[in-house]
């Protein structure tokens, strides 16, 4: 499924990895008089049909059961790159000067209802993650069910050079992978990436040639990053939209403490201000959201809600979990099959996170698609813990708590033990059923979810926490109801979450 940042250490966060690979590319700010304008308008070809027949990162599922479909354009022209204009301090308020232009050519991969009747309006443009060295879409894996159920459109935009050109993986970016497909892409490198993801929401807005949007007219056009592209984002936030002036809203989906360079070479993150924290007086709405791995790192990075940028903080959810993994590695084998970029994770570890990171995305783009739109501010959620866990859940303390972490049946966590361990293993967090201790993994030290450090605690027993399985119901649609009132989850995935109870045979 997708990747982000680098490698880890042992009980590493995905923040820490993406403090430094989030860095790869450029940055641009705000209220530069010389470098403000609206973003340049690409010319829009089809691509050709190429050796494989459909587009790299293409959905291994029917989108045509939703009433999708899906479908590929190219894009060209010339873009800007950036340089730091004044000086850039962690409030965020960065200017930039245009530095240099060069020629690209680059693609959207576009997913969209096939009845405009049924589009809402909302295009969310995704700045494709490529830390495994190639392009992936976490965050629609992790938003799929709001999107499709909500009528969005979404667009994968090839941002980053990596992508396109390839990298030091198995697959040498999509020229390598298709050169009769994509021979003719150009990217002249990452000092270029954010005015071509400008460019990309600008030929959403006004099509100059085939319309990526089928005719569709779209009224709130949102951008979208996920952990490296977060990273991105967190500069594009701060330095590009302001000057680009292309979209209406902003994801930051598990960014780090450090946003990306605007030079293009990673070695430049010392240069960025650590913390780099969300201007607050940016023209359009920013949501920021973190996943229980990202808070160690990013924390640093806080900063209060206010009417332009909100925080959540995710208990029992990982950088990458279950969820994510098996809706997204199908996509990735299908275009790639054995060079898909896997977690490895040392066997006889705990299995991934399988917490409610999903419910948590699908309630944050609605919030942001109706925010972005003049609607009311999202919600606020209490920080997560940093240190604290319940000594006897082994689940964090704090931040917005959905019904599997306040009426628990296993530990979930954003963090892993990493020994024996691929790169992105840590990435992936981890759960842990409690069942008296049987697991392999449970052996009361690092590596054990439930109770990692000393003094030993036996696990919870389930039949005493719900005496009865009615019981365990009753909990579960009050936690859900509690949510739902409190903005920090959808009613649709409420009925699901106590549906999946009812169904269970937890209780007693």
């Amino acid at each position: 499924m997708r990747i982000p940042l680098r490698p880890i250490r042992r009980r590493a966060t995905a923040a820490a990895l993406g403090a430094v690979l989030s860095a790869a590319l450029i940055a641009a700010p705000p209220t530069a008089p010389a470098a403000r304008a609206a973003a340049a308008n690409p010319t829009i070809t089809v691509p050709p049909a190429g050796s494989h027949g459909f587009p790299f990162l293409a959905a291994a599922e029917d989108l045509g059961s939703f009433g999708y479909t899906e479908s590929e354009y190219f894009i060209q022209g010339t873009a800007t790159s950036y340089a730091k204009s004044g000086l850039w301090t962690s409030d965020g308020r960065w200017n930039v000067r245009a530095s240099g232009q060069a020629a690209y050519k680059s693609r959207l991969l576009v997913r969209r209802p096939s009845d405009p009747a049924k589009f809402n309006g909302t295009v969310v443009v995704e700045w494709l993650n490529v830390s495994g060295q190639l392009d992936l879409s976490p965050d629609y894996w992790f938003e799929r069910d709001e999107l499709l159920r909500r009528g969005y459109a979404w667009v994968g935009v090839s941002a980053q050079a990596v992508g396109v050109n390839g990298g030091l993986g198995d697959v040498h970016g999509l020229k390598g992978w298709d050169p009769a497909r994509y021979g003719s892409l150009v990217h002249p490198g990452d000092a270029y990436s954010y005015d071509i993801f400008s460019q990309a929401g600008q030929a959403l807005r006004t099509p100059n040639g085939p319309d990526p949007l089928g005719g569709l007219r779209p009224t709130t056009v949102l951008a979208d990053g996920e952990s490296q592209s977060a990273g991105f984002m967190t500069t594009y936030a701060n330095a590009v939209q302001p000057v680009a002036q292309v979209y209406d809203g902003l994801m930051v989906h598990s960014n780090s403490a450090v946003a990306s360079p605007i030079s293009g070479s990673l070695a430049d993150v010392l240069t960025m201000p650590n913390p780099s924290r969300i201007r607050t007086d940016s023209a359009v709405p920013v949501f920021v959201v973190l996943t229980e791995t990202d808070v160690p790192l990013a924390s640093v990075a806080r900063q209060p809600d206010t009417d332009r940028v909100v925080h959540w903080e995710l208990a029992g959810t990982a950088h990458g979990d279950q969820w994510a993994y098996d809706l997204g590695n199908p996509t990735v084998l299908k275009s790639v099959g054995s060079a898909a970029p896997q977690p490895d994770c040392a066997a006889g570890s705990a299995p991934f996170n399988d917490g409610p990171g999903h419910y948590s995305m699908n309630a944050a783009l609605r919030h942001l698609a109706s925010w972005a739109r003049g609607g009311a501010q999202p919600p606020s959620g209490a920080p997560l813990s940093t240190v604290l866990r319940d000594p006897s859940t082994g689940l964090a303390t704090g931040g917005v708590r959905l019904p599997d972490v306040t009426v628990p049946t296993r530990t979930l966590t954003g963090e892993r033990d990493t020994s024996g361990s691929g790169v992105f293993c840590g990435l992936y967090g981890a759960r842990d059923p409690w069942n008296g201790d049987s697991d392999p993994w449970d052996r009361h030290n690092a590596g054990d979810p439930s109770d990692p450090s000393l003094p030993r605690t036996a696990e919870p027993v389930l039949s005493r926490l719900y005496p009865t399985h009615d019981d365990y119901v009753a909990k579960v649609r009050a936690a859900a109801q509690a949510s739902v009132n409190a903005g920090h989850l959808l009613p649709e995935d409420a009925t699901t979450i106590v549906t999946a109870a009812e169904n269970s045979t937890i209780g007693g």
